[in-house]
């Protein structure tokens, strides 16, 4: 039932301590990088104590990047496929103290469980990783040679804009930041901006999850580009209000990205984007969302089905199903509820669930899938219309749990008197199931 459809759409960790220090760890694995502690190197496995001051590079394997689904309807980086070494700087800040309004350095675990190679698109990544750093020259530094890199660099950062009102310049608050010190311990944003500037274009992705004091959130209202990077990186972000004193924002939109990079699937930047934002807009419903203009030109897209059943007939019924409902929510959004390629990502998650054996949500997919077929227009005799019946029926007659047989039975037993299908005595059988 997963079929393709001509639907035309288809290394090293620096950790600052936060206290001026900085420690390192190096990790190179056949797959995905993961230290064993403050100066402990990991080879494939085996671990080789009393390595200090170095860099840890994450050697990724080709199926640890495009992912073991390998979706990739668009390259992520702009040069998929790479043999340059990627880099991927992440970093967290926020003012210690009653300054504080979000929780920054709490995605970090999650951003630093996902192997580099997948943040960068590359075979090789370097991971530097800075959690409340207090001097804006060190984070400098640290950038400034991250930038050097020839290779695509993906900057995630989480943190707190505030307004310099001498200069009227966003400034990212770190530790030591005040707001009388705001000048001299906050990292200005045109510094960032300009480190990035000179880099080739399409090889720098920035993902930003920020909360604004109220100056610069007056300013966002009008001045959207306030934040805009150049012309050379692309920038991808959620930028909320600062919360009333005391509360503490989570950088959920951030964390929403490490998920689905962890899930498996190799989404585009935007899609990542539009579901990170999506799923933090109840959290967050006027958050100013940071995202480029789409791209003028056609894009030719991969096909997924072929990855998704692979994934799937592999026994990686999570990935399959999470790649899936990627892709029916980029349905949605492209051509609406009422279209048929909505209807079609249906019908793939209720063929994944059923691979999954998972009778109960596979039959309230086909139902959901025919009802949709039927909004449309479909006649119910219909092949598609018939076939989605057909294997709802065939579903709920596999489910073990009586009570949610029942609970479905009377959606299947209506939409059976409409569409009673090409097998004779469907209906009455499914009547005497229910009275049983």
């Amino acid at each position: 039932m997963i079929r393709r459809r001509a639907t035309g759409y288809g290394a090293g960790v620096v950790n600052d301590d936060g206290i001026g220090t900085v420690s390192t760890r190096t990790a190179v694995t056949g797959g995905a990088g993961t230290g064993t502690g403050k100066g402990t190197t990991a080879v494939s496995g085996t671990a080789v104590t009393g390595v200090t001051g170095g860099v840890r590079t994450s050697r990724a394997e080709a199926a640890g990047v495009t992912g073991a689904a390998g979706v990739t309807p668009q390259a992520r980086t702009g040069i998929p496929g790479t043999a340059a070494t990627g880099t991927a700087f992440l970093l967290a800040a926020a003012p210690a103290g009653r300054g504080r309004a979000m929780d920054a350095a709490s995605v970090l675990p999650a951003l630093a469980a996902v192997p580099p190679g997948v943040l960068t698109g590359t075979s090789t990544a370097t991971l530097v990783e800075l959690a409340d750093p207090l001097d804006p020259q060190t984070v400098l530094t640290r950038l400034r040679a991250a930038a050097a890199s020839p290779g695509p660099l993906v900057l995630c950062l989480a943190g707190q804009l505030h307004l310099d009102r001498r200069q009227q310049l966003p400034h990212l608050a770190l530790a030591r930041t005040t707001p009388a010190t705001l000048r001299y311990t906050a990292l200005p944003w045109h510094w960032l901006a300009a480190e990035l500037a000179a880099r080739a274009p399409g090889t720098t992705t920035v993902v930003a999850d920020l909360a604004a004091d109220p100056a610069v959130w007056e300013r966002l209202t009008t001045t959207p580009d306030l934040l805009y990077p150049g012309p050379g990186p692309v920038l991808y972000g959620r930028v909320t209000p600062a919360p009333r004193r005391g509360e503490l924002l989570a950088p959920a939109y951030l964390r929403s990205w490490a998920e689905l990079w962890r899930s498996g699937a190799r989404l585009p930047y935007a899609t990542l984007h539009a579901e990170s934002a999506a799923q933090t807009a109840a959290a967050a419903p006027g958050a100013f969302l940071l995202a480029p203009a789409p791209a003028p030109v056609p894009v030719v897209e991969q096909d997924p089905h072929p990855a998704i059943l692979a994934a799937a007939t592999a026994g990686r019924h999570g990935e399959a199903a999470a790649v899936a409902a990627a892709w029916e929510r980029e349905a949605l959004r492209r051509h609406g509820p009422r279209s048929a390629e909505a209807v079609h990502w249906t019908e793939v998650r209720a063929d994944l669930a059923r691979l999954a054996g998972e009778p109960a949500r596979s039959c309230e997919l086909w139902l959901s899938a025919a009802e949709a077929r039927l909004a449309l227009g479909q006649r119910t005799d219909d092949g598609d219309v018939e076939g989605a019946v057909d294997r709802a029926h065939h579903q709920w007659e596999r489910i073990g749990d009586r009570a949610r047989a029942r609970a479905l039975g009377p959606l299947l037993i209506a939409l059976r008197q409409r569409v009673p299908g090409r097998r004779p005595g469907a209906l009455a059988a499914l009547t005497r199931r229910m009275a049983e």
